[in-house]
């Protein structure tokens, strides 16, 4: 249906301060979740103030509509809730519609919330309640799981991001005992469901702390990471260094193509550090292409520190300085001592110097 203007916006409503006869116009149109219609609200309080809501709703929702009509009709329908009930008027056709609506406050709603320890909730946020179908039977559910630090806000908090008491239940049937309602949250924001914890604990990884399950979602820290480190040859299972092996980017990837180049390192420090200062596959493969076979992941990282690259090692070679040592090389870019340096000197008639001879130089500020 052309003619309906199908409101896509996020869900904006406030929790607090809106007017508890809020009325406006709504529209029906067709979701891609089976048994799911898209139902928009758009409308505005007596005293000026706007609100919009768009998500998908349970066909079995909305009370007097004959789905089965695909001709255009008028219709008057209901979405009822604990917390009031929706009043909708307008048209249907083919499954999508349009029209008006008006909210009602069910003013029995706040006493039973009340008596369920809810005290915050008034007429004039019991639009948000019935929105998001914080029902009684759900906060008594809530109550009898023993989630803690739960308040009004947190109830629809709950319903918009899908903790439940069931939820709860199934984590802890996975061994997540967590009660936190900030945490709760987070776990759906971010993912952690109890079939990942169980698949975690199944890859060797403790997964007792609520932040570091967060923090393994953030990051993507997976069982399917943990079991690819594992098959490259890097058994880690804390929780700190898999976190810091997404951060860095070391992936069984990385690892093997390190193995390739000659660098066999299974250490987590040494691989995050070769990570943070740039030591490569293709940096290891560089230095040997110009005569520098280390594959020691210490002299590999001081090289990347001071600067003792490839194109170093070319110019000194260049120079007449074939193959130093590594440890001379980085003595060599500690100090200063570049091809530069080196061509200054001769052009002063300094010929013949040592490497040794070039970091004294250096050091006591021959230049």
């Amino acid at each position: 249906m052309r003619a309906i203007r199908v409101i896509a916006v996020s869900f904006v409503l406030p929790l607090l301060g809106v007017c508890a006869t809020q009325h406006g116009e709504w529209t029906l149109s067709r979701s891609v979740d089976p048994g799911k219609v898209l139902f928009s609200l758009v409308g505005s309080e007596d005293s000026g103030h706007h609100f919009n809501s768009s998500s998908d709703w349970a066909i079995s929702d909305f009370r007097g509509l004959d789905w089965s009509n695909a001709a255009r009709h008028d219709v008057t329908f209901q979405v009822a809730r604990d917390a009031g009930t929706i009043d909708c008027k307008g048209f249907l056709e083919a499954g999508e519609g349009a029209g008006l609506f008006i909210f009602r406050a069910n003013p029995e709603y706040a006493r039973q919330m009340s008596s369920l320890g809810f005290a915050g909730v008034t007429e004039e946020n019991q639009f948000a309640f019935a929105l998001h179908d914080v029902s009684l039977v759900f906060v008594r559910d809530i109550k009898s799981a023993g989630v803690t630090g739960v308040d009004t806000d947190k109830l629809i908090a709950f319903r918009i991001h899908g903790v439940s008491a069931d939820f709860v239940r199934q984590l802890h049937s996975a061994g997540i005992n967590t009660a936190d309602s900030d945490k709760l949250i987070a776990f759906r924001i971010h993912g952690v469901s109890p079939d990942f914890v169980r698949e975690m604990r199944s890859a060797g990884v403790d997964v007792n702390d609520p932040d570091k399950l967060i923090a393994f979602r953030i990051h993507g820290v997976s069982p399917e990471f943990v079991k690819g480190m594992r098959s490259a040859g890097v058994n880690v299972t804390d929780g700190d260094k898999l976190v810091a092996f997404r951060i860095h980017g070391v992936s069984p990837e990385f690892v093997k193509g390190m193995r390739a180049a000659g660098v066999t390192v299974t250490d987590p420090d040494k691989l995050i550090a070769f990570r943070i200062h740039g030591v490569s596959p293709e940096f290891v493969s560089a230095l040997h292409d110009a005569g520098v076979n280390t594959t020691d992941p210490d002299q590999l990282v001081a090289f990347r520190i001071h600067g003792v690259s490839p194109e170093y090692v070319r110019a000194l070679d260049k120079l007449g300085y074939p193959h130093p040592e590594p440890e001379k090389l980085v003595a060599l870019r500690i100090h200063g001592v570049t091809p530069e340096y080196i061509q200054d000197l001769r052009a002063h008639g300094i010929q013949n110097v040592t490497l040794d001879q070039l970091v004294e130089l250096r050091i006591h500020g021959i230049n």
